[in-house]
């Protein structure tokens, strides 16, 4: 178990260089499987996420090379072989589940272990995904604790409508869509930047996909996939995580970012915290004028709100940092999850720094700014952005605090508390027997 100590109430200046976006790079590791062709992905993280997957390669025969220090990793799976009598996929990692798709077309069988896990974000099941595999023509069976996904043909291309706009069952779509004979049709698709990023990975591969960006999506699938050179783009979260980082300890942090088109909306969503956002040349820089405040709405007998759900929407992902910010203001804003239903149990942590959060029920919180704050020990739930917005309120706050199980950050960023003393902070890590 890790935890994180800080000594907070210093402003944090500087500039960093994010790395890549795990829900990017983890899906395109699983796309790599679809062709025997050599790769190489340039900026790939040095999170616990990727080493399991390129581990799973080296056991299964891949020629993996991977320079950590520069991020560049070489792949090449022409020599691979799958036996799901001896092969499996860990149950620890939930992007695991899209190796299913390319194992399906490859060798014709994978094995999953059932309850396939990640973040602690309540419910996740997999039934999305299973729809999916049946539809393409995949048998999908229970059998000693798994799940082994077989075919007897080839897969056939589908029309499918997905319940809700799941990121990794669009991209599990895709996937299969490729590997079938025709054009595939998927409504009510996932649009996230990062999903956007593994379409342009694949069709980089030679893949024909339409409507990338939209919530209607197109495959032709059936044709070869090749190789080639791809480079990530820097993760929009943990951009937005140290222009927060800047903001709330009352210091000046500017962040590399190749795609501002992403930040409308999250700009917008900073200001309602009196926080001021600017993209210039290639950088992205945050600041404020004065304390932190929460900006009255035009229709005032109402709360300033942040509404999350999937893409447009503001990042369900990135609430948790702007809970930090509204703990850390004066006024009151109403802060609401419209995807999990165990994403805010952990606010109560945050009375621990003495702010002041009212639960309105799973999915919806009310924080009450302006309460004087003090260093605390408080422990996070297995959720990154959790562990981070805790880390956020403790580097805002004279004196030590200490992060309890913040081992989920490493999950996400690589570096992250190199990166923070280049800013001035003091933090450390500390690792004790779980």
């Amino acid at each position: 178990m890790s935890n994180l100590i800080v000594h907070g109430g210093k402003p944090l200046r500087g500039r960093i260089t994010p790395s890549a976006n795990k829900n990017a790079v983890l899906p395109i590791l699983c796309a790599t499987l679809l062709t025997s062709e050599p790769l190489k992905l340039i900026g790939v993280p040095d999170i616990t996420d990727v080493r399991k997957i390129l581990d799973i390669y080296r056991e299964l025969g891949s020629d993996v090379q991977w320079d950590r220090d520069s991020g560049t990793l070489s792949l090449h799976h022409k020599n691979t072989h799958f036996d799901p009598a001896k092969h499996h996929l860990p149950e620890e990692m939930r992007s695991s589940i899209m190796l299913v798709p390319p194992l399906l077309a490859r060798f014709g069988v994978a094995r999953l272990e059932d309850n396939v896990k990640g973040c602690t974000l309540g419910v996740r099941e997999i039934d999305p995904h299973v729809e999916v595999f049946r539809n393409f023509g995949g048998k999908v069976e229970r059998s000693l604790g798994s799940l082994l996904i077989s075919r007897d043909g080839p897969l056939h291309a589908v029309g499918h409508w997905l319940d809700y706009a799941s990121v990794t069952t669009t991209e599990n779509f895709v996937l299969c869509a490729v590997s079938a004979q025709g054009t595939s049709t998927l409504n009510n698709a996932a649009s996230e930047p990062h999903v956007q990023e593994f379409c342009q990975f694949m069709q980089m591969l030679g893949a024909q996909i339409k409507g990338i960006g939209t919530s209607r999506v197109t495959v032709i699938g059936g044709g070869r996939l090749g190789g080639g050179e791809f480079r990530f783009d820097e993760d929009f979260h943990e951009i937005t995580t140290f222009l927060a980082l800047g903001a709330i300890t009352g210091g000046d942090v500017v962040v590399k970012n190749s795609t501002p088109d992403n930040f409308p909306l999250i700009d917008r969503t900073f200001a309602k915290f009196g926080v001021h956002v600017e993209h210039k040349d290639g950088w992205s820089r945050a600041w404020r004028d004065g304390a932190l405040k929460v900006q009255t709405p035009f229709t005032s007998n109402t709360l300033t709100k942040v509404e999350a759900a999937p893409w447009p929407y503001f990042p369900v992902d990135l609430l948790p940092i702007f809970i930090a910010l509204g703990v850390s203001a004066e006024g009151n804003a109403m802060f609401w999850n419209k995807v999990y239903d165990g994403a805010l149990g952990w606010t109560g942590e945050l009375s621990k720094f003495g702010a002041h959060v009212f639960s309105s029920d799973p999915h919806r919180i009310i924080t009450f700014g302006g309460s004087k704050l003090v260093p605390a020990t408080v422990e996070s739930p297995y959720i990154i952005r959790v562990a981070i917005a805790l880390f956020m309120v403790a580097a805002s706050i004279q004196g030590r605090s200490e992060i309890r199980n913040a081992t989920p950050i490493r999950r996400a960023h690589p570096q992250f508390v190199e990166n923070l003393r280049s800013l001035g902070a003091q933090v450390e890590w500390t690792e004790e027997e779980a």
